[in-house]
């Protein structure tokens, strides 16, 4: 009968889902500026208690002295980096079709020995599907482009005006972050407050470690791989190392996903260059693997890699892009809701003594 009514339920909602539209609208429109300014609290809110503390300064101007920080970080990094990096990435696209033709030929001549003969006709095959894939792909990108103006009008527009009010949004975060806990227990009753002050607490040390943490490792990835691609004079050192800073932001699959290009382009210039690129690769996921991660990412997240990559397939699936950087910690914080009400289940179910 239980699941008789929330089946009912669920159709009741389903047909008045216009009147959900006004929720949805809005959400739409909040939602980037407040994930945004959210990963950014995580990532400053360390530094603004240890700065009041230090030097016992309000935290009004201890933020607002953070603000003018990186807003002149921001402007150096516009005058100096976005120039280089716009001339890398105009040119080395310009160049893919070139390095990926190339690699597949080369791919060709190493499958055509006869010691690999076996081979040919499968390859044949998906390279032939690979290439209409990717044609259909790109078909179906162009028209949808040219066909829904408006909608990349608003997609850009919404863009736009979540990063104009996302620092106000992170300002008062950091400024009154601290209190929204024991503010939102207020709203519960009192025997109640203990236990949803005890949850937010502890999805706040899930979400702040893995943000955080996350944040520092892909800017520690990108150093490490721009510096190993300028020592070995690779072409585009810099994009490509912003690049694998920022597909580290998706667990386990963002560095290799990271190398691909790399090692397409090294394929084009050289084998010697191709086998320089996989040291670099082999130096970053040692000391990445063995060192940052393990100093950085402190709080572990206790979930099965298994779990992690089933997470990552669904939520990338369903939501994209922002699905696969934010489907774990969604899932951490998840995870800790129902573990809190899985242990009030069992002290109101009383079946679930252990025998001693």
């Amino acid at each position: 009968m239980i699941i008789l009514l929330l089946l009912l339920i669920i159709l009741v909602f389903s047909k008045v889902t216009w009147f959900f539209q006004p929720i949805s609208d809005f959400v739409d429109i909040v939602g980037l500026p407040i994930v945004l300014a959210g990963v950014l609290y995580y990532l400053f809110n360390p530094l603004v208690d240890w700065l009041q503390k230090k030097f016992h300064v309000s935290r009004v101007w201890t933020i607002t002295g953070l603000f003018i920080v990186v807003i002149l970080l921001l402007v150096l990094g516009v005058v100096a980096l976005i120039p280089v990096i716009r001339n890398q990435a105009t040119d080395f696209l310009k160049n893919w079709p070139d390095y990926w033709n190339h690699l597949i030929n080369q791919l060709e001549v190493w499958l055509n020995d006869p010691r690999l003969g076996q081979f040919q006709k499968e390859f044949d095959q998906l390279s032939k599907s690979t290439t209409s894939s990717f044609s259909k792909w790109a078909s179906s990108i162009a028209n949808h482009t040219f066909t829904s103006v408006g909608g990349l009008i608003s997609s850009v527009t919404k863009i736009v005006v979540g990063l104009i009010t996302m620092p106000f949004i992170l300002f008062y975060l950091l400024k009154d972050g601290h209190r929204l806990p024991k503010y939102l227990a207020h709203f519960l009753p009192v025997q109640k407050r203990t236990g949803f002050t005890q949850i937010l607490t502890e999805i706040n040390g899930k979400l702040s470690g893995y943000i955080r943490g996350q944040l520092i490792v892909a800017f520690c990835v990108a150093i490490m791989f721009f510096v190993g691609y300028a020592i070995i004079g690779l072409k585009f050192a810099l994009t490509l190392g912003i690049a694998a800073g920022f597909l580290n932001l998706i667990p386990y699959l963002g560095s290799f996903l990271a190398m691909i290009p790399s090692i397409v382009l090294a394929a084009f210039i050289s084998p010697w260059m191709l086998v320089k690129v996989l040291i670099v690769f082999a130096i970053e996921q040692t000391i990445e693997g063995r060192l940052i991660s393990p100093l950085i990412l402190g709080t572990n997240l206790s979930i099965h890699p298994v779990t992690i990559l089933i997470v990552l397939l669904a939520s990338g699936r369903m939501f994209g892009v922002l699905g696969v950087i934010f489907g774990i910690p969604v899932y951490a914080v998840g995870k800790v809701i129902l573990t809190h009400l899985f242990r009030w289940y069992k002290r109101q179910n009383g079946g679930y003594e252990e025998e001693s």
